[in-house]
């Protein structure tokens, strides 16, 4: 059930009051007040005028009665602000009215609303305590009173009775009222944090989907793309001098025009499927076993690429495996964009708990002529390093690049895997 159900009725009757023009909490009070002494005058005339002859009160009496219950039902008005005051009024009045009557007991129902204001306006155990208490001291008054007029033991159970289930009873409702209404409360609030942390989770799923699609799209426009450039940029200085160069060249380009497609239509992929569980979103995603396939490609444009693995390969988790191969996928099109003619190793090394895959790549030869940049800016910052971070941190891997001693470029990955026993390290 939503939270504003659980509120419609006190929401209708502050929704009707507030049409009528009755704000805040003292406007109100003023209107309890009022419509309760209208009533209990309407109740003290009644009971004298109409009430059997045992039950009649004495016609000289009717006045003070009114007065009285006038008196108790226009101090509701200081409910909120001065409760003590109310209940000495209460009380007092209370207590007039036994001695005037000791054989008729009057009740106003100013009383149960000031025993009620006692539960809703404290904790339960000191608003119980409290009702008891004033009702014992109405108890007392009253015993006092009924004797006094002569009145017999009778008249006194029956005003000390209830003037102790009227206090507390009534101190019990209110104390159930402000349970419930704290509960209410309760509700909503966390009803607010759920939603919130809902909106919270939704941006997120979307930031980090986003973060994926960019990731892709960035692994496809930088390898296969910038390969393409390169090839072309050969193409055209072959076609005159080389045409059968030239030309295989020109099928080599349409082949990889064909896979990027096939890359891109992948991606997009992602956008119209519900891939559920997939740790990355794609299937089948490329690995480490395709690491043969990247440095042939490579090799393919004339780069000197070359891969060794060292150690017993294991099994990678799914998206390990891929973070690996997208590491040396960009690490190999960053040495071939900012460091062209440059030898690159691509080295595999299988350690107890972990994977280290290690790209490094020499300094560029001076007569080598720069590579097109896909962000246009040189070095291997940009992009590339940001897209190898967000995929080391995806594997809770380690990360580090930097410029080597002679000049070159290292990019080193280390990614935990779990050993036979289940540990990582």
């Amino acid at each position: 059930m939503h939270p504003d159900q659980l509120t419609a009725p006190g929401a209708w009757w502050d929704a009707r009051l507030t049409r009528l023009g009755v704000r805040g909490p003292l406007a109100r009070d003023a209107l309890l007040a009022v419509t309760t002494a209208t009533l209990m005058a309407f109740v003290v005339i009644a009971t004298v005028r109409l009430a059997p002859p045992d039950l009649a009160l004495d016609p000289g009496l009717e006045p003070w009665f009114v007065g009285l219950a006038v008196a108790q039902s226009l101090v509701l008005v200081l409910r909120r602000v001065h409760l003590g005051v109310c209940v000495a009024v209460t009380v007092g009045a209370q207590v007039v009215m036994v001695a005037f009557s000791p054989e008729v007991s009057v009740r106003n129902l100013s009383v149960i609303v000031v025993a009620a204001t006692i539960g809703t306006t404290h904790p339960a155990g000191r608003a119980l305590r409290g009702a008891l208490a004033v009702g014992l001291v109405e108890a007392f008054a009253s015993t006092g009173a009924v004797l006094v007029r002569g009145g017999g033991a009778q008249n006194v159970v029956q005003h000390s009775v209830s003037a102790l289930l009227v206090w507390v009873g009534a101190a019990l409702v209110g104390t159930y009222l402000a349970t419930r209404r704290d509960h209410l409360l309760l509700v909503q609030e966390r009803a607010v944090q759920l939603e919130r942390e809902r909106d919270t989770r939704v941006r997120a799923a979307v930031t980090d989907e986003r973060a994926r699609l960019a990731r892709e799209l960035h692994d496809v426009a930088a390898h296969h793309l910038s390969g393409m450039v390169v090839q072309a940029a050969a193409v055209e200085r072959l076609v005159d001098r080389d045409p059968d160069a030239a030309r295989a060249g020109a099928v080599w380009l349409r082949d990889q025009g064909r896979e990027t497609l096939d890359n891109l239509r992948q991606v997009v992929g992602l956008l119209r499927e519900d891939h559920g569980d997939d740790v990355d979103g794609l299937a089948p995603v490329p690995g480490v076993s395709a690491l043969d396939h990247l440095v042939r490609t490579a090799q393919d444009l004339g780069d000197d690429v070359t891969l060794d693995h060292t150690g017993d390969p294991v099994p990678l988790p799914p998206l390990a495996d891929v973070s690996v191969f997208r590491v040396a996928q960009q690490a190999v099109t960053n040495a071939r964009q900012h460091s062209p003619g440059a030898a690159v190793r691509v080295h595999v090394a299988h350690e107890p708990g972990a994977v280290v895959l290690t790209v490094r790549n020499g300094p560029s030869p001076s007569t080598a002529p720069p590579a097109a940049s896909s962000s246009g800016r040189g070095g291997h910052g940009g992009v590339g390093l940001a897209v190898m971070r967000e995929r080391a941190a995806l594997v809770a891997g380690e990360l580090e690049t930097g410029p080597t001693d002679d000049g070159g470029w290292q990019v080193r990955l280390r990614v935990p895997v779990a050993d036979e026993d289940g540990s990582r390290s």
